[in-house]
């Protein structure tokens, strides 16, 4: 610490103390105040590491509680790039427990910035897990929170576009969005509505990733009206406005070049350009996004001649995640514009930086608790299903994307320039085949053991179906990974008909545990005789508990009577049902079924779930499905949807329920034309005659 860093931090002490000794009854809360303001002045003038030192000064003189310091070291270690520690100290705050207004003060202001670090770092599930919570405890508590919960309906939203759920995300978008609108008519110093237009933007680049341009623009609309919203408060600053217009322009560059408008984003390019911003390391990486796409690879590969610099002074982490937003397209500029020595270059410190992020991901890491679990009068176990299968996957394919890329970019440009040059460039690349070879092998085993978990898991549901008068009963699987989190499955006592469809929240190895704890629920349960919303009720008490990774399940369980033609059935957040009914001499007519709305599964210990009754569903034919039916996507995003999928099986006529459940999987099949699945995919069907 500089000598005057020292004395500004003695005076700090002593205004503190003079301010604070006067009032014995709010000592502590005013002493938090100010210390509050001081910490804020610093981080003004962004110097973050001198904010730590004053941190641990004044937690150490007791101006500040431990609460209180942990929150401002998450804040200081956020604006550094340092994003695990950022992580441990939002953590901290979190999960203390609050005493004070000013300890709602610091759960407020943390668990919003946690969550965002979870979207960040692509943990989906870990974001909702501390969001969706805490909009219900900021909702409850006080007055002021607006902002805080309109982040954190932003990361929800971000989660759920991510896993797939659009109809859901828009909502939480908007309800965002709605929250920033209603805040920026009572702002008077502009604080509250930059954090809302910055909460915009980041939906912006959501929608951008995703390819889906059209809504970009449409978000990109509503930002400029915050931003406008603020340039009309008294004390907006001006020169600001036009820096965040430029990065505007620049997203609307590139979701006009995505949509094929190639004048009108050159044009809104241009507009940018003349700004601080656009002259800025952070804008000209930002640009860089559109020049690659419009193929100007000069002008992008003249933005990267700083990125070092940049790096070196933002003090990032070589990680998976950097070299995926600098590096690789640093790599693609140059060799774009026939930049051959910045190209090899770029390609060599492209490998050194995959085996430091390899290091890098691997102390991140922290193993996952094997998983026993046994159904079917059968145990089965999978130990070692631990995080690092789909992260050594993960990192396999692109290890063998990069190194191929720089291999055939690097010898063309070779061929062009200097053959003189090919004999040491072909040494260098050995070398990284030697370690593509390794990881290749490497990958083949973790494929091996996760074609052994398909195998245990596909074994959990039956394949064999009844034989029994009155009853056509068929249904089938379809992971989108080697392993997947969707099931379905039936126990017949007697008369009695228990049958259920469920999708557990994400997909992959976690997923498929889950779902192995869903399975052995349901039979144990329906065993016992119990009524569906029993049945479900009791599965959310088992599930809920210690439930640390938030996952749920959403499910319908349903019990026809075969000699009455009764249904009993509980619908937990899952899709409506489509139910057919038949009249004489005319064609089976189809609707969706109207439902109760019971949360899923396994988020919320203590519900009562709630079940419905219909009198007789004699040759009235039930098709049961998973998302991954109507929500299946081909290869420009568009979805199988709800209207093709009732229209297919209103103009069908099915012989038997398993020419139903093949005839839809035909269907999204022929839909998605070849593209990879987004999602597992199960489908029942039921008719009782």
């Amino acid at each position: 610490m500089s000598y005057f860093h020292s004395i500004s931090t003695a005076i700090a002490m002593a205004l503190l103390l003079v301010t604070t000794s006067c009032n014995n009854g709010k000592h502590a809360e005013l002493k938090a105040s100010k210390a509050d303001s001081l910490l804020f002045a610093v981080g003004d003038k962004k110097d973050y590491d001198y904010m730590l030192s004053m941190i641990d000064s004044l937690e150490e003189t007791g101006d500040i509680s431990n609460m209180t310091a942990n929150r401002w070291r998450g804040t200081a270690y956020y604006h550094l790039q340092r994003l695990r520690p950022a992580e441990f100290y939002y953590k901290k705050v979190v999960e203390a427990p609050i005493r004070t207004e000013h300890d709602q003060l610091n759960y407020n202001k943390s668990v919003r910035r946690l969550a965002s670090l979870y979207v960040l770092k692509g943990d989906y599930e870990g974001a909702l897990r501390v969001a969706m919570p805490a909009v219900a405890i900021l909702q409850a508590t006080s007055d002021d929170t607006e902002t805080d919960i309109g982040m954190l309906y932003n990361a929800i939203g971000c989660c759920q576009l991510n896993l797939g759920r659009l109809e859901a995300a828009d909502k939480n978008f908007d309800r965002a969005y709605q929250l920033f609108r209603k805040v920026a008519g009572t702002d008077n110093i502009g604080r509250k509505t930059g954090n809302g237009f910055l909460v915009t933007e980041s939906t912006i680049d959501e929608f951008i990733n995703a390819k889906m341009y059209e809504k970009s623009l449409t978000w990109i609309e509503r930002a400029e009206q915050l931003l406008n919203n603020y340039a009309n408060l008294p004390n907006a600053d001006l020169s600001a406005v036009k820096e965040y217009q430029a990065q505007i322009d620049l997203r609307r560059a590139m979701a006009l070049q995505g949509m094929g408008q190639v004048q009108e984003a050159a044009k809104a390019y241009r507009s940018a350009l003349g700004t601080k911003y656009a002259k800025s390391p952070d804008g000209r990486i930002l640009a860089t996004n559109y020049l690659i796409a419009a193929k100007r690879f000069n002008e992008a590969a003249d933005n990267f001649q700083d990125l070092n610099q940049l790096l070196n002074e933002g003090n990032f982490d070589i990680s998976f995640d950097n070299i995926q937003h600098f590096l690789l397209p640093k790599f693609r500029a140059n060799a774009g514009a026939q930049r051959r020595d910045s190209a090899i270059a770029t390609g060599l410190l492209l490998c050194n930086a995959i085996d430091s992020a390899i290091i890098y991901a691997k102390k991140d890491e922290t193993a996952e608790l094997a998983t026993i679990f046994d159904t079917q009068q059968k145990d089965a176990e999978i130990v070692r299903q631990q995080s690092r299968l789909t992260r050594l996957t993960a990192i396999a394919t692109l290890v063998t994307l990069i190194l191929v890329v720089i291999f055939f970019t690097v010898y063309t440009l070779h061929r062009q320039k200097a053959q003189h040059h090919l004999a040491d460039a072909h040494a260098k690349l050995q070398t990284a085949y030697d370690q593509l070879e390794e990881t290749t092998a490497q990958k083949e085993r973790i494929e091996s053991e996760l074609r052994i978990a398909r195998d245990i898991q596909m074994s959990m549901v039956p394949n064999t179906f009844p034989d029994k008068e009155g009853i056509d009963l068929y249904a089938a699987m379809i992971p989108a990974k080697e392993v997947g989190g969707d099931l379905y499955g039936y126990l017949l006592e007697d008369n009695h008909l228990y049958f259920c469809i469920g999708d557990v929240s994400g997909k992959g190895v976690p997923a498929s545990l889950f779902m192995a704890q869903v399975t052995r629920l349901f039979r144990t349960l329906a065993a016992q005789m119990m009524m569906p919303a029993e049945i479900a009720t009791h599965m959310n008490a088992a599930l809920a508990e210690d439930n640390e990774q938030g996952m749920f399940v959403t499910m319908f369980i349903g019990l026809a009577d075969i000699s009455s033609g009764t249904l009993d059935f509980c619908n937990c957040g899952h899709n409506p049902p489509i139910i057919g009914k038949k009249e004489p001499g005319k064609p089976t007519s189809y609707q969706f079924h109207e439902v109760l709305s019971n949360a899923p599964i396994g988020l919320w210990p203590g519900l009562e779930f709630e079940g419905e009754h219909m009198d007789d569903i004699r040759n009235m034919p039930l098709i049961l499905y998973t998302d991954g039916l109507n929500e299946a996507e081909d290869h420009r995003q568009q979805q199988f949807g709800d209207d093709r999928l009732l229209n297919l099986v209103s103009t069908t006529i099915f012989d038997n329920a398993r020419h139903a459940v093949e005839t839809l999987e035909a269907a999204v099949e022929q839909h998605r034309k070849g593209a990879i699945p987004n999602d597992d995919l199960t489908i029942l069907g039921l008719l009782i005659s």
